[in-house]
């Protein structure tokens, strides 16, 4: 495909990983977004299963790792009224913050001390302390995982471009509804950020027992 040719950028010094929307809601099997065709890409390219080796790859190379996830508080005040994406949200009273749909996916979750940014719109610069952090840590390049490519994922890359960081996104870590939108996505993102996968940005992590054991279970 054509964007697996874009020519690999310099990494910066100091890399952070995003985890994007890695949510019930959107991957897990009984997540009512899931049934939108991320579920089943999500299964089908084992996405999070590749997700979960970019995570143990940065941690164990000292990379931080941060978390975003999509949420309302109870009654949804922050909706976004006349939104297309989120018009199902408030209807059918999805994507509630405490809940278990907006939990980071069990083979993915979080540390103690590893940040869990919310937001309440597409970008996880929107509104939130996203930039604080990675300012204060001094990141300067940006590795992405996460659902959705053509939303999520692009809109990040883009908002992060403009604020002057580099951008990888990591391929095989992500996934849109279906693999022609994910493909089409692509394309547009190697426009703006360097596409690449997790075993080609991330060096492997020792192998423990732990995690040749670890896989996702649907």
């Amino acid at each position: 495909m054509d964007w697996a040719g874009t020519p690999q950028r310099g990494q910066g010094e100091r890399p952070a990983l995003l985890v994007l929307d890695l949510i019930n809601e959107i991957v897990h099997p009984d997540g009512r977004y899931a049934a939108d065709g991320y579920g089943a890409q999500a299964r089908e390219r084992r996405v999070l299963d590749t997700a979960a080796d970019a995570i143990r790859r940065a941690r164990a190379a000292d990379i931080p790792v941060i978390y975003v996830v999509v949420g309302f508080s109870p009654g949804h005040p922050e909706w976004p009224a006349g939104s297309r994406v989120f018009e199902k949200a408030k209807e059918d009273g999805r994507l509630v913050l405490g809940s278990w749909a907006t939990q980071v996916h069990d083979a993915l979750a979080p540390r103690p001390g590893e940040p869990v940014v919310v937001k309440h719109r597409i970008s996880p610069f929107h509104g939130t302390n996203l930039e604080v952090l990675l300012r204060t840590a001094g990141i300067d390049t940006l590795l992405l995982t996460g659902v959705s490519t053509e939303l999520v994922v692009l809109g990040t890359a883009q908002a992060a471009h403009d604020r002057d960081y580099r951008v990888r996104v990591l391929e095989d870590a992500t996934l849109a509804g279906d693999a022609e939108i994910h493909d089409a996505a692509l394309k547009i993102l190697s426009r703006i950020s360097t596409v690449t996968t997790v075993a080609e940005a991330l060096p492997a992590a020792p192998s423990t027992p732990a995690a040749e054991r670890q896989g996702v279970r649907s």
